[in-house]
């Protein structure tokens, strides 16, 4: 055993009961769950570890199953949270969109204003309802109106 292969496993087994819980955080009032995702003590890390923290929140969801529920919220909030406390600056966005005449949700990570690790941009299918950031603009749900719109209203 080599001195990385203790801190790994311990960081994969961090990540799978992570996205284990997922469903029952996001039960809580979106406040707490956007308290309960923002490191404490801001990293100056700068994502060192990002590509080993995406592999292993892939590898969860897969092996984790039927305690990890694959699909895009257990991935988003496992990312965002093992994200953010590497030290990387990204926001955690639900959205809904009407796809074949049905109401979907999806959340994705979003990295300097663009959508991040995503195939493709969920923007054009759902509108932005919620955001979590560690930004200022923290749970703004984003505006559709115009500087001139928002002053005369």
């Amino acid at each position: 055993m080599g001195k990385r292969f203790i801190p790994d496993v311990f960081l994969f087994f961090q990540i799978l009961f992570f996205a284990a819980a997922v469903p029952f955080l996001l039960r809580l009032k979106l406040s707490r769950v956007e308290a309960l995702l923002e490191p404490r003590i801001p990293s100056s890390r700068g994502g060192e570890r990002l590509e080993q923290v995406t592999e292993y929140v892939e590898m969860a969801i897969r092996a984790g199953r039927p305690l990890v529920r694959p699909g895009c919220l257990t991935r988003g909030v496992t990312r965002y949270y093992f994200f953010r406390r590497n030290g990387l600056d990204v926001s955690l966005c639900f959205g809904m969109g009407q796809i074949k005449e049905e109401f979907v949700g999806h959340c994705w990570l979003v990295k300097d204003g663009v959508p991040f690790m995503e195939e493709r941009d969920p923007r054009p299918l759902y509108v932005e309802m919620y955001r979590i950031s560690g930004t200022a603009r923290r749970g703004v749900i984003p505006s559709r109106k115009t500087q001139l719109e928002r002053s005369t209203s």
